[in-house]
């Protein structure tokens, strides 16, 4: 039998706070990054946020991001959402992808995140950790270095009770608004 390296609080940690982000809606944009002028409503995209083990079984986790219409410039554009540009899953996946890959081969990265319960393919954790110009700020849990951004992130997820669930903006404060950048 192999030995967890990860443990089994930490996988469940992580699990867990991924799993909030499950539906939430990210409809929030101010003017034009274009040309400044007024935004309408244009429709909603479902994006994949990340992909968890629930029991033996995948469970992809999405979020939903509204899209908005220019009308002086007609362009169309993306709410402010929890994904860096060029990414198909969401940034605290990739901080955490990026994080784990500062002390470790891609492909072990990738078995840790499976032992946490994530699925991410090591030609993707090798891409996010080549392609990333930027300090990602992280604390030590358990043995294991985790970015901040998950760790705000299940902060606020374990501050909501079963009735309420977490708001658009609240992840994008946590998340340090990535699609900014």
């Amino acid at each position: 039998m192999k030995k967890r390296r990860i443990p089994p609080m930490l996988s469940d940690l992580v699990q867990m706070t991924f799993m909030s982000c499950d539906g939430i809606l990210f409809d929030q944009y101010g003017a034009c990054p274009h040309c400044g002028g007024e935004l309408s409503g244009y429709d909603i995209r479902k994006k994949q946020f990340s992909i968890v083990m629930d029991g033996e079984q995948k469970r992809a986790v999405h979020v939903l991001v509204k899209r908005f219409q220019c009308h002086r410039c007609r362009q169309v554009c993306l709410a402010e959402q929890p994904f860096y540009p060029g990414t198909r899953i969401g940034s605290p996946v990739v901080d955490l992808c990026v994080t784990l890959g500062e002390t470790m081969p891609y492909a072990r990265v990738s078995t840790c995140l499976a032992e946490m319960g994530i699925i991410v393919d090591r030609w993707s954790v090798r891409n996010y950790v080549q392609n990333n110009h930027r300090t990602i700020p992280a604390v030590d849990m358990f043995g294991i270095r985790i970015p901040l951004t998950v760790g705000s992130l299940s902060t606020l997820s374990m501050g909501t009770g079963e009735q309420r669930r977490i708001d658009g903006p609240s992840v994008l404060a946590a998340c340090n608004f990535p699609s900014r950048n």
